[in-house]
């Protein structure tokens, strides 16, 4: 309908065409008109009503016209069609879009790749400037023996599974930071929605080791009483939901979960675990877009260690990782060092304060070079020993 309008007030501006027999000046057709239409097999039109003809969709250049002058003059009837007159803009859902003559296609990439947060350096060392939360001397010391346990529990069930005692096992080689630090930051009011490489977290809650051998070898003292898989935890005393096997499956339902302790109005947010290779899976997209409209207060947490078992990021998609996959939502996301234990700590307990006090998801895409994923495949292709 703008379209249409503009057409004809800039048609009314023009002088009239001489008729093809020479009778009385006629004007041309638009879309629309009340008029009848050019009948088909007519001689070729004139130039200047050619131009005319197809003035329905531009009308921005007519009969030695300024595009000023038109502008300015279609601001005095302006319709009520969203359009403004002045700046040609649209006021479409989410804000005002303005018009641009030029044609640009946005490019694929940012010419520079999203830098990466971190706090220790590689020596350990506090980086010079940088902003973190700090933690007190007892917390430090716990999230570093969380670590050291979590490592030894690892290797006991790898090792118990390699022999045939219990049927599966994955372990967080690696990955320990990521696993306690992030844990830290939360409060036990928070509802994890775990993958698999998520048992630290559940350990940090005050999972003992007893309560994971009892589910990795489903005695008669496992809460699922042996009807899952090994390494399917859950807890509901420690509101933690049972690891399901499908892929990404967790995603959506963060999101359900948080949506409903925001209309409970509590003091919490949920937060789901995933590997990048749940990141090409629909329920991510679905999740993100889900959480945004809604907004939900969670935390989508991405393992990125740049495998998905034996395939690579590479093979996976050709974004700049996966944190910038939230700017196509309308979700904030940060990119951190998954080695590093206090600045995942910082970026979650952040991430937790903006998703709660907001009301909105938040993105954070945790990079690991040093995983277990890779290892493994490694191993079974006789790369390393």
């Amino acid at each position: 309908m703008a379209a249409m309008w503009l057409a004809r007030r800039a048609a009314r501006r023009l002088p009239p065409l001489l008729s093809r027999q020479g009778g009385e000046p006629t004007r041309p057709w638009f879309l629309g008109s009340t008029a009848p239409p050019p009948v088909l097999g007519s001689p070729p039109l004139p130039a200047v009503e050619r131009i005319f003809r197809r003035g329905f969709c531009s009308v921005r250049r007519f009969a030695g016209e300024s595009s000023a002058a038109a502008a300015a003059d279609a601001d005095e009837e302006e319709p009520e069609n969203g359009f403004a007159g002045g700046d040609q803009a649209i006021d479409f859902p989410g804000g005002k879009v303005s018009f641009m003559a030029e044609m640009n296609f946005l490019p694929e990439s940012h010419g520079e790749r999203i830098k990466c947060y971190r706090v220790l350096d590689d020596d350990g060392k506090t980086i010079s400037g940088s902003r973190f939360q700090e933690v007190s001397k007892e917390v430090a010391v716990k999230m570093y023996s969380e670590m050291v346990t979590l490592h030894i529990m690892d290797n006991i069930f790898y090792e118990a599974q390699r022999q045939g005692r219990i049927s599966f096992y994955l372990t967080s080689n690696g990955e320990e930071a990521i696993n306690i630090a992030s844990a830290a930051a939360l409060s036990i009011d928070d509802i994890v929605l775990p993958q698999y490489r998520e048992p630290g977290v559940l350990m940090w809650r005050g999972f003992t080791l007893q309560e994971f051998a009892n589910q990795c070898f489903g005695n008669n003292m496992d809460y699922g009483k042996g009807r899952q898989m090994p390494i399917h935890y859950g807890s509901n005393r420690l509101n933690y939901f049972t690891v399901s096997s499908p892929i990404a499956t967790q995603l959506p339902h963060a999101v359900g979960a948080a949506y409903s302790l925001k209309m409970d109005k509590k003091d919490a947010c949920a937060i789901t675990y995933f590997g990048d290779g749940g990141t090409s899976e629909g329920d991510f997209h679905a999740a993100l877009n889900f959480a945004a409209v809604m907004e939900a207060p969670v935390i989508f947490f991405c393992r990125n260690n740049g495998w998905a078992i034996s395939t690579p990021t590479t093979e996976q998609f050709r974004s700049d990782g996966v944190v910038i996959r939230g700017q196509a939502y309308g979700i904030r996301g940060i990119r951190v060092d998954g080695n590093d234990a206090l600045a995942v700590y910082s970026a979650v307990h952040a991430a937790r304060e903006m998703a709660i006090a907001e009301g909105r998801p938040i993105l954070v895409e945790v990079q690991n070079k040093n995983n277990s994923t890779k290892l493994h495949y490694l191993k079974q292709q006789n790369f390393i020993v």
